[in-house]
């Protein structure tokens, strides 16, 4: 069978590994993005979309369906947004406007990228957005859906000053810090692993399947995904 899947949010720091690393994987990897991403190969498809409301317009010409398994790696902080609408717009609008598209076209694998600290009751508007995104992305009810929860991101970040000074904070003390610590920080490329064999391993297990598949929706916590990866990046 051949092997689909479409990202988006594969500039960012999480999905330009990931579309490394999925392009290993499947036989046709489509990437919608404003950007072509930095790595590119023979089984890409690149979609260029300078406005995510017009994302269905691009959509209905990438030939996502039943087969493709869907990753959205897409996020802002509200500084690089500019606002609160614009933030909430881009972390829940687009990302929740692209499952239902996804859905729409018989997509039954997701894979959303969310954050730790994702909690609908929290008092910061970047926590309750990524909890509402979990929420409205759980009700479209995928065949499968795996959320990812991981701690600060170890990586270049572009205009996110404060998350480049809690790297380097970090790596002063990192020998001292044991990766069974839950808010032990995680590398973008490890977080892009526990993606990929999370969708591998989904996609084995089918093979053997003979029973109808049942709805699951799984939350892999930031310990989760250090265990997953153990070896150094």
């Amino acid at each position: 069978m051949q092997r689909k899947a479409i990202v988006i949010g594969a500039t960012g720091l999480v999905g330009q590994h990931l579309v490394k690393q999925l392009s290993e994987l499947y036989d046709t990897l489509i990437v919608i993005a404003r950007r072509p991403p930095r790595y590119i190969n023979a089984s890409m498809r690149f979609y260029q979309v300078n406005d995510f409301d017009n994302l269905a317009e691009i959509f209905a010409s990438v030939g996502a369906d039943r087969k493709t398994d869907a990753f959205s790696c897409l996020g802002t902080t509200k500084k690089q947004a500019g606002s609160d609408e614009a933030f909430r717009k881009i972390d829940h609008d687009y990302n929740v406007g692209f499952a239902k598209l996804c859905q729409d076209k018989g997509v039954e694998n997701f894979f959303l990228l969310s954050s730790m600290n994702a909690d609908i009751n929290s008092r910061f508007l970047y926590n309750r957005v990524k909890a509402e995104t979990e929420e409205s992305i759980m009700a479209l009810e995928f065949a499968q859906l795996v959320i990812f929860r991981p701690s600060l991101l170890l990586g270049k970040h572009k205009g996110r000053p404060l998350e480049s000074l809690g790297q380097k904070a970090f790596q002063l003390i990192s020998p001292l810090v044991s990766e069974s610590l839950s808010l032990h920080p995680i590398s973008a490329k490890r977080v892009a692993s526990a993606m990929a064999m999370s969708a591998h391993d989904i996609y084995h297990r089918s093979k053997y399947r003979s029973e109808p598949m049942i709805k699951t929706t799984d939350i892999i916590e930031n310990k989760q995904m250090l265990a997953m990866t153990r070896v150094k990046y």
